[in-house]
C-alpha cells in the first residue's frame, strides 16, 4: 500500500502524489526531461546532482533497473557509482517491471540511496508551470517537512569528482580527463579509441603533467563555482595542445577564454535536442544535461560558437579559430540518447595525433 506524499513548489505550488522509493523527504532544484527511455542513465549521472527530477514521459520503471556490470574497473551500464538526483517525480510508476537483464525494480533501486520518488503527479501540468517560470526550488514532502535548498549555492562539483588520480588504458595516445562529474560513458569512448586515460579531481593541477590531449568533463551547478579548474585551464589555453570539452567543460572553456555564462530558464534535459553546426546546414538530435550556457557574444575575437540549439539558439559549443581548442553543450557520448555526434571523439583524437606528429 503506497503512502502519500506531496511536492511543493517555491511559488507555494502543491501538488500530491503517492510514494515509491524512500518514504523520506528531501529538498533540491526542480527540473525537467523529456528523454523517453534511460533513466538507469539519467539518474546515475552527476549532472542532476542536487536535482529534483521530474520525468515527462507518463509510465516510468516497466523495464525495472539492470544488474552492474564492470569494464576496466568503471561501470558497464550506469553513468557513474551512485544515483545523483535528490527525489523523483513521475507520472505513472509501473511496480511491475520486465527486461532480460533488469535485477531489481526502480522502487527498490530508489530505496538503497534513500532517494524518494512521487507518482499519480500531472506531469504535462507540471512541466508548463516549470517552463513559464523556470527552474524552481521545491521539496517531497513525506512525514517531516524540511526547507527548501537551493543547490547552485554549492561547489556541487566538489561533491561528485574524485578525489584521486586513476589511470585507465595503455593506448597511444596520454589524455588527461578533468572529472567534474563525468559520465562514465565518456571514459569507455576513449578507452575503445586507444588512449591512456588520467582522471584526475577538479581542482587538480594538470599543468604539471605530461600529457598530449585534455579533456574536459561534464558536470553539475554553477561552472562559476570551479575558480581552481579556470586558472589551470587558463593555462592550458596559452599552449596548443587539443582541448576538448563536454557539457560543464564547455561553460569552463569559455569562462576561461575570457567570456561569461549564464542560466538558462529551464534547462537541457532531454535525448532530443536539435543542434546546427555553425556555417552549414547540417543538423543533430543530441542528448543533453544542463541549466548553464555560454554567452557567446562575450568571447574574444579568436572565439566562435561552434554548435547552435535550433530551439532557442543558444550555444551548443565553441572553437578558437586557430587552436585546437572546441567543444559541445550536449553529450556525443549519449548514454542514454542518439550517437550521431560521437565522431568528435575522433576529431579531438585525430587533433591529438597531428599536434604530435607536427612536434
Amino acid at each position: 500500500m503506497s503512502q502519500t506524499v506531496k511536492l511543493v513548489l517555491e511559488d507555494g505550488t502543491e501538488i500530491q502524489g503517492e510514494s515509491f522509493g524512500a518514504f523520506t523527504s528531501a529538498a533540491g532544484e526542480v527540473v525537467f526531461s523529456t528523454a523517453m527511455t534511460g533513466y538507469p542513465e539519467n539518474l546515475t549521472d552527476p549532472s542532476f546532482a542536487g536535482q529534483i527530477l521530474v520525468l515527462t514521459y507518463p509510465m516510468v520503471g516497466n523495464y525495472g533497473v539492470p544488474g552492474e556490470e564492470l569494464y576496466e574497473s568503471i561501470s558497464k551500464i550506469f553513468e557513474s557509482d551512485k544515483i545523483h538526483i535528490a527525489g523523483l517525480v513521475v507520472n505513472y510508476y509501473s511496480e511491475e517491471h520486465s527486461h532480460w537483464n533488469a535485477a531489481k525494480s526502480l522502487g527498490d533501486w530508489l530505496k538503497e540511496y534513500n532517494i524518494p520518488g512521487i507518482f499519480g503527479v500531472d506531469t504535462r501540468m507540471l512541466t508548463k508551470i516549470l517552463r513559464e517560470k523556470g527552474a524552481m526550488l521545491g521539496k517531497v514532502v513525506a512525514e517531516e517537512d524540511v526547507e527548501l535548498h537551493d543547490p547552485n549555492q554549492e561547489n556541487l562539483v566538489a561533491q561528485v569528482s574524485p578525489t584521486e588520480v586513476k589511470h585507465y588504458g595503455h593506448g597511444q595516445h596520454k589524455i588527461v580527463l578533468v572529472d567534474c562529474g563525468t559520465k562514465t560513458n565518456i571514459i569507455r569512448c576513449f578507452l575503445e579509441r586507444d588512449v591512456e586515460l588520467i582522471r584526475v579531481p577538479w581542482d587538480y593541477d594538470f599543468t604539471q603533467l605530461d600529457y598530449d590531449g585534455l579533456f574536459l568533463s561534464n558536470g553539475p551547478g554553477d561552472p562559476k563555482m570551479c575558480t581552481a579548474t579556470i586558472g589551470h585551464l587558463q593555462t592550458a589555453l596559452g599552449q596548443d595542445k587539443p582541448i576538448f570539452g563536454i557539457c560543464l567543460g564547455s561553460q569552463l572553456m569559455g569562462l576561461a577564454a575570457g567570456g561569461d555564462t549564464f542560466k538558462l530558464k529551464y534547462g537541457h534535459r532531454s535525448h532530443n535536442q536539435p543542434v546546427k553546426l555553425t556555417g552549414t546546414q547540417r543538423s543533430y538530435i543530441t542528448s543533453q544535461n544542463h541549466g548553464f550556457a555560454v554567452d557567446t557574444d562575450t568571447l574574444p575575437a579568436e572565439w566562435e560558437m561552434l554548435f547552435e540549439n535550433l530551439n532557442d539558439g543558444t550555444c551548443e559549443g565553441i572553437k578558437h579559430k586557430t587552436k585546437p581548442f572546441f567543444s559541445t553543450q550536449f553529450h556525443p557520448e549519449a548514454a542514454g540518447g542518439p550517437e550521431d555526434t560521437e565522431y568528435l571523439f575522433d576529431d579531438f583524437l585525430k587533433a591529438v595525433a597531428e599536434h604530435k606528429a607536427a612536434k
